[in-house]
């Protein structure tokens, strides 16, 4: 009679009294080893997330600054000199690189004019325009890499840690039931610690999946924007050194 009284008490009132630091230290040793691997995913997003947020922002201050700099120059021997102050800005980099393939075409092209004098010379403007295309290509693709990089930990924290919380889940709920039957008693009294323990692991799950989600597609999109801007700025660039190469023809 006293035991149903208080099973009854615990159903009215629907009030929990555990601590959650004492359900993670009494959970089973499996549901406790997958706590610690979501920590280790959730530790680790959320410093990743804070590294993107500060890098992606700080690269899109500088490319504005170096935009204005670009603009307001005449020379690109002076853009060149203060693309420099601009280590995180793409356009900045993507810049350097085509500028520096530029003055080795150049050079080339003197050094084969001096060797060939008298002779016909081949193509070497076209020669050159082609070697700044792949190099601003690869500029543009190496700069979105390192701009995507450990993006891939987020995608796979939001995607994995939901299956893996919920396996400890079930693992704990599995290890309840089998303590129901060694007890042969099924009241809540008995089964609510266990799976409310068992739960946890889905909760922590959770936890680490959603803010990797929401941020992975926020960088997501922000890379490509950068990455857009980018490739405009070199597609704008290549025309100036196009009509550059028609001009000296």
């Amino acid at each position: 009679m006293n035991e149903a009284l208080a099973v009854s008490t615990v159903d009215l009132t629907g009030h929990f009294h555990g601590n959650l630091f004492e359900m993670i230290y009494n959970a089973g040793p499996m549901v406790q080893i997958v706590l610690v691997v979501l920590l280790f995913f959730s530790v680790l997003s959320w410093a990743i997330i804070l590294m993107k947020y500060r890098i992606l922002r700080r690269t899109r201050k500088e490319n504005r600054m170096f935009l204005d700099i670009y603009m307001k120059g005449s020379r690109f021997s002076d853009i060149f000199l203060e693309s420099r102050k601009f280590r995180n800005s793409t356009i900045a980099e993507v810049f350097r690189s085509g500028y520096t393939e530029m003055g080795k075409t150049a050079k080339a092209a003197k050094e084969l004019a001096a060797a060939s004098e008298g002779e016909s010379l081949p193509p070497v403007e076209l020669q050159g325009l082609d070697n700044v295309v792949r190099t601003l290509n690869r500029a543009c693709d190496s700069e979105s890499g390192r701009l995507e990089g450990s993006l891939g930990f987020l995608a796979t924290t939001g995607s994995a840690t939901p299956f893996i919380g919920l396996f400890g889940t079930v693992w704990g709920i599995m290890n309840a039931f089998r303590g129901i039957g060694a007890k042969g008693s099924a009241t809540l009294a008995v089964v609510a610690p266990g799976i409310s323990e068992a739960l946890i692991a889905t909760a922590a799950g959770l936890a680490a999946a959603i803010p990797a989600v929401i941020f992975y597609n926020y960088f997501i999109n922000q890379v490509r924007t950068v990455g857009q801007e980018t490739e405009h700025f070199a597609s704008e660039f290549l025309n100036i050194v196009e009509r550059s190469t028609m001009r000296s023809s």
